[in-house]
């Protein structure tokens, strides 16, 4: 057979078959079927890796015997500026026994199914693992390089240039090379015909004379592609042929076999000159032999799969020789700062790196160049790209710990990508004696709320194993947190260590509980409500750390006040139970160590805007790209929604291409009018999950498009309720609401889903003149440097304390400003705040510090209330303008004018 390694495949063989990962180049190829077409690029792209980059190790923990997790940050200079990231890498000792590599697919070990790294790792027993090779989709799920799992070749490499793949031997040696298949089916009369690949998706060949990967092309698909289709969108017409222990049992001719792949058999897939083959050759009964090789593309020495233990696909090689290699395909798709997957090996074949860099909150993701340059730093000596973006996820099970998790947010959050397969870190230690102990449990904890920690244990070889029998004592090292029998309680803001002992072990953990000096913002999940009796609202409180970190405040950690009403907090839920005579706003402060927020409650707290019950305006759905196509209707309601009607917004973007928009229009070009401010506006929205960005699009009075933001990403399923913040768009009202809209952008595209549907219900608005800034009084006051009096819209009034000059700024007892303009203060002695409440704002001001909260945000000022013969004097300018208020200086008469 030529120089072909003989790999016999015969039905008595055990196949399973293996799914990739997503190609961020495809675009769609003019064809009946609409088969895709991978974008070539450049054969290669030369690019300098970053050299003001610089990698520092933050630490490192054993995940067990021959894998180290080890946490990096790096800082990059771009655009004259620093920015700093964070690095996650697992390093491999290939020279351990107990610790291997292999590809993780699927579901079930299948292709054609997708699921999550972590559910992959679980279903496998993978003590870590990250996402693995780009993949179609808009396919059925399955690999666009080769993979080998288990030393069975799971699928074949594309026909594609520069795509590089990392193989494992069975000797346990690390290789990182192009390769390409070779394969023969012969039939029983010696008849030969080439294999062109097994379990493949559709795809655009490059360098070939095909520019369809099906053509006249003859592939083997096993019983691990599930799918009915082999595959969908070829642009041929199919002759299939089932071969059951090597022993042809059915033959269709121009039409598919209707049935999956049986199992233990496997189908030859046919068209045009291969068919021919087929109906020249084959015969029913009789007997078919196949065989393949891989080909290593650098030295076209052929390789048998079953020397190699595993294979994943990647993308461009990044380091060859220590140094930034010069990159094997295009990048332009794949570019930007993104969070990043890599593999890479050292120079002496010992250690495998597997490398996730972070994008999220606290890190900035890498540009490829900035990943060469991360991976040289580290010490792989030779590495390639597997698929990044928001597929990157990394798993790994912490010490002590039995099951993985989540090592950092994904672009997505907590959320990961459904992918099709990932590279899995395994062990085969036996159990070893008890070498140490941990605590497990939170490290930071807020005041009052209560946690459990418990005593872990691992053995010689770094796995877990039950300590929990010992019955450990448990102490506190300070009297910040108390502990008894492992359950925590936070008194107080400090760091304690938590200490627990067991027979002669001993462990012992910091545990940091935070004060308000901690937090940058207490968000309620509702800052609004109606101001009704009976009513009830979901408030949620959400602390947010100056290190970025977002925190649920349970209830136990918070203290209540209501203002104006009576009412109760129970399982997150405000109740007003009843409301004071006369009172048309009333206020729900939540404060947390001196950190106050609040939801302003009003007569007409949420003025509805439209529920699409009787609408009566034109609907229409329009686009910015040639080949989306949608609707925009009303429609029944379902789920919760049924009996209802609810504006569906359908959108198909399968054929079109760059950043791609799906609007729901309103009204024609002139949309619905907002017929006053809106300081907020709230929507019921049942998502997709397709992960794209939905948008609202305003028109104000001056003619100015406003876009909001109503949600980055959409990453649920079913109904829910967002709340948008207008305060901050400088909205010139009365506008109106031109469209809704889904927006699909163009940097990584593949990552998100191009058909879907959106509904929208319930659109209401917070509209001060129609809510909770209503009623407030009117005026014009004027004050005067060292003046015991003041002028309020013409009339003089006296006053107990005058307005003083200090360093250039005025300040002013506040109860006269709210005597004129509304609203109310109180004063605690023993915190020293002052709390002021005026319509839709809460403002927390304290004596000598500069900084201040405003409707649960910290904010800082130029300078500090202060106290002033026994009475606290209030910056005037700070207080008024953040409760809406203008103020205007006369310096000749040393005279201030308030104005609302």
């Amino acid at each position: 057979m030529d120089k072909i390694s003989t790999n016999k495949m015969s039905s008595t063989k055990k196949w399973i078959a293996a799914s990739l990962a997503g190609v961020l180049w495809i675009m769609p190829v003019v064809g009946s079927e609409g088969m895709l077409l991978f974008g070539q690029g450049s054969a290669s792209i030369a690019e300098a890796a970053d050299s003001a980059f610089s990698v520092t190790k933050l630490g490192e923990e054993v995940i067990t015997s021959g894998a180290i997790m080890m946490k990096y940050k790096f800082t990059a200079a771009r655009a004259g500026k620093n920015v700093s990231g964070l690095a996650d890498v697992i390093r491999v000792d290939l020279n351990n026994p107990f610790v291997s590599l292999d590809v993780m697919t699927g579901k079930g070990g299948t292709l054609t199914t997708r699921q999550s790294t972590g559910g992959m790792a679980k279903e496998t027993g993978a003590v870590a693992a990250v996402n693995g090779d780009y993949f179609n989709t808009s396919a059925e799920g399955a690999p666009i390089g080769g993979q080998v799992s288990s030393g069975i070749v799971m699928s074949t490499p594309s026909q594609l240039n520069g795509m590089y793949a990392f193989a494992l031997t069975k000797d346990r040696k690390p290789v990182i090379d192009e390769f390409s298949f070779e394969g023969m089916a012969t039939a029983m009369d010696g008849a030969q015909y080439p294999l062109a690949g097994i379990n493949k998706s559709a795809y655009n060949p490059e360098g070939g004379t095909s520019t369809y990967s099906h053509a006249h092309a003859l592939y083997i698909y096993t019983d691990a592609w599930t799918a009915l289709q082999r595959p969908k969108n070829s642009s041929t017409t199919p002759t299939e042929v089932l071969v059951e222990n090597g022993i042809i049992t059915q033959i269709s001719a121009n039409a598919a076999l209707p049935m999956a792949v049986p199992k233990g058999a496997y189908i030859l897939r046919a068209h045009g000159l291969a068919a021919q083959y087929v109906t020249a050759h084959m015969v029913v009964g009789q007997a078919l032999e196949t065989s393949y090789s891989l080909v290593s593309k650098t030295t076209q020495q052929s390789i048998d799969p079953a020397s190699l233990q595993m294979m994943i696909g990647g993308h461009t090689i990044l380091v060859n020789n220590g140094q930034a290699a010069t990159f094997s395909r295009s990048v332009t798709s794949i570019g930007g700062y993104r969070a990043r997957t890599a593999l890479g090996y050292s120079q002496d074949g010992r250690y495998v790196y597997v490398i996730a860099a972070e994008k999220n909150s606290n890190s900035s993701g890498l540009s490829m160049t900035e990943l060469q340059s991360f991976m040289t730093n580290i010490g792989v000596w030779k590495g390639l790209n597997l698929d990044g973006g928001g597929s990157t996820t990394m798993v790994d099970r912490p010490l002590a710990e039995m099951s993985t998790q989540l090592t950092f947010n994904t672009e997505y959050g907590t959320e990961q990508r459904s992918v099709v397969n990932g590279l899995g870190i395994y062990t085969t230690a036996p159990q070893g004696e008890v070498k140490g102990i941990k605590i497990s449990g939170s490290p930071v904890l807020l005041i009052g709320q209560q946690a459990a920690y418990s005593l872990k244990g691992y053995d010689t070889y770094y796995n877990p194993i039950d300590v929990a029998a010992g019955n450990p004592a448990w102490s506190s090292s300070g009297g910040s947190v108390t502990v008894k029998a492992g359950q925590a309680t936070a008194v107080k803001p400090g760091i304690v260590t938590l200490k627990a002992v067991s027979g002669a072990a001993s462990a012992s953990t910091n545990v940091t509980v935070l004060g308000g000096d901690d937090i940058t913002s207490l968000t309620l999940g509702t800052a609004t409500g109606p101001l009704t009796a009976g009513s009830s609202i979901s408030v949620p409180v959400t602390a947010v750390t100056k290190s970025g970190i977002n925190i649920p405040v349970p209830n136990s950690s918070l203290k209540w006040e209501f203002v104006g009403f009576k009412g109760s907090i129970q399982d997150g839920k405000l109740t007003v139970d009843s409301v004071n005579s006369g009172v048309t706003t009333g206020y729900a402060i939540a404060r947390y160590d001196g950190f106050s927020t609040g939801v302003v409650l009003s007569t007409g707290a949420a003025t509805p805007w439209e529920n699409f019950e009787n609408v009566t305006y034109p609907l229409a759905f329009t686009t910015n790209a040639a080949g989306v196509t949608g609707t925009a209707t009303v429609t029944a309601g379902s789920a919760d929604r049924a009996g209802s009607k609810v504006l569906s917004l359908n959108y198909d973007m399968t054929a079109g291409s760059g950043k791609m928009y799906a609007y729901a229009q309103l009204n024609g070009t002139t949309g619905k009018a907002i017929p006053a401010a809106a300081t907020s506006m709230s929507v019921d929205v049942m998502g997709d999950m397709s992960l794209n960005w939905l948008r609202a699009e305003l028109v104000d009075n001056t003619g100015a498009t406003v876009y909001v933001d109503l949600a980055k990403i959409i990453d649920w399923n079913g109904w829910k309720n967002l709340n948008i913040d207008l305060s901050g768009y400088n909205i010139k009202f009365p506008a109106s609401l031109k469209r809704l809209y889904v927006v699909n952008v163009e940097e990584g595209q593949d990552e998100r889903a191009k058909t879907g549907m959106v509904s929208f219900d319930n659109l209401s608005f917070i509209m001060p003149s129609l809510s909770s800034d209503a009623g407030l009084p009117t005026a014009s006051v004027s004050m005067t440097i060292g003046q015991k009096s003041m002028m309020v819209s013409g009339t003089k009034k006296a006053i107990e304390v005058a307005p003083i000059m200090k360093d250039g700024t005025t300040y002013v007892p506040i109860k006269y400003v709210l005597d004129a303009f509304g609203g109310s203060a109180s004063w605690d002695a023993l915190t020293k705040k002052i709390m002021i409440l005026r319509g839709s704002k809460v403002l927390d001001l304290t004596l000598g510090k500069k900084d201040f909260l405003l409707n649960g945000m910290r904010k800082s000022a130029e300078v500090a209330p202060l106290l002033q013969q026994g009475r606290t004097l209030v910056p005037l300018r700070l207080v008024s303008e953040q409760l809406g208020l203008t103020v205007k200086w006369e310096q000749k008469t040393k005279t201030v004018t308030i104005e609302s």
